[in-house]
């Protein structure tokens, strides 16, 4: 890793994760890390020892069905969750039926994940997912009479019996339904659900190019809509994630990069005031990362944000997000107005890659940040070193 482009970064380990290295979401519980995978590679998921974080070693790994990957991974006290979907890239088995839903297991004996049970769903799958409370999964799933992906929220107190318990959908994407004013896509636009972050009896939902959604989830079976607030057009639009801070009345969102070499509108990292939320109002944007990035192959933009999840780092100032072929990027929010980095960490390209590509981020409460590359490059782990920033 001498080749490595840092600031206020240092590298702690790396692992290929013996040669499956598509990494996605992440989690780490305990001395566990639960990676799951692309899809690209034969592996749905792989559990990693980090007991000893300079020298992470893989204990388990599973495959994923055919026609089918399973690239999101949850965990709730003992249950773990992983998603199935036909996937959106590569190559396909045509002639293999892809699974749909949401796997259960149950991980009392933490590298042993023993199934428990499966909500099904039609189509294509269940793609994002939540799962904190041992309760509710919030998810973004394929659904029976809808144009595109909706929020579902799955019932997992009995694990061996998930069923639905809640369900909205963007307006004017239900089959049969109008248009609905205000929410007509532009040329070449997709409205559809994307990622779902609940706060207490509020989720915040990302859209893809109809932006973010504030909803109303007090009644869990008829979620509500009180706000939305859309940026794309002029921008590039396919937001990704909306984590809220509820402590500063803010939320963060992420436009995904999904084109190489920046073939594609201009995608940001927002700053949004939601102290009134039936108004949300964007404040600022994260600097973006300079350089020849758009020239070095691949993916240059936001992808996620470290979520402040039960039990890892929280911060609602220091803020961690992937940036593709820009690596990790840590920016201080402690003026929102006036987002600053403070670091950032970039490897050299993985062997027969022609750039690196963080995709997703879980950090530790020890302060230690896990990162997946989303092709070949496994899992770093890293440290960083900068200000203090609470």
């Amino acid at each position: 890793m001498a080749r490595s482009e840092c600031w206020n970064v240092r590298l702690v380990a790396h692992h290929d994760l013996n040669g499956h290295g598509d990494g996605m979401q992440l989690l780490k519980v305990g001395r566990y890390v639960y990676i799951a995978h692309l899809g690209t590679s034969p592996m749905a998921l792989t559990i990693v020892d980090a007991a000893d974080p300079e020298a992470p070693r893989v204990v388990r790994q599973m495959p994923h069905p055919p026609n089918t990957h399973a690239h999101k991974v949850q965990i709730a006290g003992n249950v773990l969750i992983q998603n199935q979907e036909l996937p959106y890239f590569g190559k396909r088995e045509p002639d293999a039926r892809n699974e749909a839903g949401i796997r259960v297991y149950e991980i009392s004996d933490p590298t042993n994940p023993k199934e428990t049970g499966y909500l099904r769903v039609p189509g294509k799958g269940v793609h994002r997912m939540w799962f904190s409370d041992g309760k509710y999964a919030h998810v973004s799933s394929s659904m029976t009479g809808f144009k595109d992906r909706v929020y579902l929220i799955a019932d997992l107190s009995d694990p061996a019996n998930p069923c639905q318990a809640g369900l909205w959908w963007i307006p004017g994407t239900r089959e049969g339904e109008e248009e609905a004013p205000g929410w007509a896509p532009f040329p070449g636009e997709h409205f559809y659900v994307h990622g779902i972050i609940p706060h207490q009896n509020r989720a915040y939902v990302a859209m893809v190019d109809a932006g973010m959604a504030i909803l109303d989830i007090s009644e869990i079976g008829a979620p509500k809509l009180i706000s939305r607030l859309d940026w794309g057009p002029p921008y590039g639009g396919y937001t990704h994630t909306t984590l809220p801070l509820p402590g500063r009345k803010l939320v963060v969102a992420t436009d995904e990069s999904v084109k190489n070499e920046c073939q594609e509108g201009e995608k940001r990292v927002w700053v949004i005031d939601i102290r009134e939320e039936r108004n949300p109002v964007t404040i600022s944007t994260f600097p973006v990362p300079q350089g020849d990035f758009c020239k070095r192959g691949l993916r240059f933009g936001p992808h996620n944000v470290h979520e402040n999840r039960p039990g890892s780092f929280h911060s609602e100032n220091l803020i961690f997000v992937t940036y593709y072929n820009a690596g990790l990027r840590i920016v201080d929010l402690r003026n929102p107005y006036r987002p600053e980095e403070v670091g950032f960490f970039i490897p050299p390209p993985p062997e027969g890659q022609q750039a690196p590509m963080f995709n997703d981020l879980f950090v530790d409460s020890d302060g230690l940040i896990y990162v997946t590359d989303r092709i070949k490059g496994g899992l770093y782990i890293l440290e960083y070193t900068g200000p203090k920033i609470a």
